[in-house]
């Protein structure tokens, strides 16, 4: 016997694909699924080609920016700018999702950048 549903059950309705995203993101601790897509694919446009060159996001979780830089030179300058960073960052995303940075230092492996 095939399955049908309840006779008084009414379908729901469509809902975008970006709200369930959003509640998934949310609730692994990030911030909003548009705000992780702009920041992931905008990086270099925010903190400029050099930085962007040698630093990527790696997670933000908590208001906690992960950004691993292939160099510990690196690491240092983005220690010491790290409130620009974080005013910038926030300033574009359109909301407070960040509140501090973490920095690992992890070489890019297979690539000369």
């Amino acid at each position: 016997m095939p399955w049908e549903p309840l006779p008084d059950r009414h379908e729901p309705e469509p809902t975008a694909m970006s709200a369930g995203l959003d509640r998934l993101v949310r609730h692994l601790g990030g911030s909003s699924a548009d705000a992780m897509t702009t920041l992931f694919d905008r990086w270099t446009e925010f903190v400029g080609d050099t930085m962007g060159a040698h630093c990527r996001p790696v997670s933000l979780r908590g208001g906690v920016l992960l950004v691993a830089v292939d160099d510990p030179a690196w690491s240092t300058e983005v220690r010491f700018l790290e409130a620009a960073l974080i005013t910038r960052l926030n300033a574009e995303m359109g909301e407070s999702a960040i509140g501090s940075i973490e920095v690992r230092v992890r070489p890019r492996t297979g690539r000369n950048t």
